[in-house]
């Protein structure tokens, strides 16, 4: 283990992985979501770096527009040995593995290849290289704001953030018996990615729920967004509408005071972003 593993390990631990965000990128967000999927097999897919075409990794929309000054989330997929040049973003994202191996770091770092189910925050202005090992890699990533672009390592800068890599091994689980909005009964597993729980800030989690789970997620919050990062799990927002099957890589967003209604046939992780507080019984 490396020495940003061994920091990014104990971060998890007090529950606040990369929670060092200051005024660049923002801690809450305005917008309102509402009820809606994507599914996996109807993400909209395009080229992440539109310039180089076919030598960029793919992207999916799940939410937002990442080529504007919104938050956003997408998918990301790219090709087996796949490796970029150095390079800096403008604004921080955080990544989470859905299939594969990728490995984010500087260029002089040992490979540390990263496993569906880890996560990783990779800070804006930080010099850094993205590479790929797996036949598929797909990721999910996260932005509070835009546009998402690629510039030079020559415009480097330091934005008062820390990069970080947690390794699925790295991540610590909690049982509902430990979380007051989890009914203990439930069976449900938590993990704190990054973010605040001090009211109205933005913070994200990983959600295990068990093989034949059947329960519902209520959100408490004007902004609350999901993403299938392993298993699959049928989604419904009321028992008169259609259900839908969400394998890895599909969205589904909640309104203030909705439910969804969820089942598993398997151990499914989801990764929930919201501005505040959720409840699943």
């Amino acid at each position: 283990m490396n020495f940003k593993s061994i920091i990014a390990a104990l971060a998890v631990t007090a529950m606040f992985v990369g929670n060092t965000a200051n005024a660049q990128t923002p801690t809450t967000d305005s917008a309102k979501s509402v009820n809606e999927v994507v599914t996996a097999d109807n993400v909209e897919w395009g080229w992440l770096n539109p310039l180089r075409g076919d030598k960029s990794p793919a992207a999916g929309k799940l939410w937002g527009d990442r080529a504007k000054n919104e938050p956003a989330g997408f998918l990301v997929k790219f090709k087996k040995g796949f490796s970029s040049p150095p390079h800096i973003h403008n604004i921080t994202y955080r990544g989470v593995v859905i299939k594969g191996l990728l490995h984010n770091d500087d260029k002089q770092a040992e490979k540390q290849w990263l496993p569906a189910g880890s996560y990783w925050q990779q800070p804006a202005g930080e010099a850094h290289i993205t590479a790929a090992d797996g036949q598929e890699n797909m990721a999910f990533l996260d932005i509070q704001e835009g546009p998402y672009l690629v510039k030079p390592t020559s415009e480097a800068f330091d934005n008062g953030e820390t990069p970080v890599n947690v390794d699925k091994t790295n991540l610590v689980w909690l049982n509902a018996n430990d979380i007051q909005w989890v009914a203990s009964k439930s069976k449900v597993k938590t993990a704190f990615l990054w973010g605040s729980h001090e009211k109205n800030q933005l913070r994200a989690t990983l959600l295990k729920l068990p093989a034949g789970f059947k329960g519902k997620i209520k959100n408490l919050s004007p902004n609350f967004r999901a993403v299938v990062i392993s298993g699959r799990l049928t989604h419904q927002f009321s028992k008169k509408e259609e259900k839908n099957e969400l394998a890895p890589g599909s969205y589904f967003g909640v309104e203030k005071d909705s439910k969804s209604i969820i089942t598993t046939d398997k151990e499914t992780i989801i990764y929930i972003r919201s501005n505040g507080d959720f409840k699943v019984k």
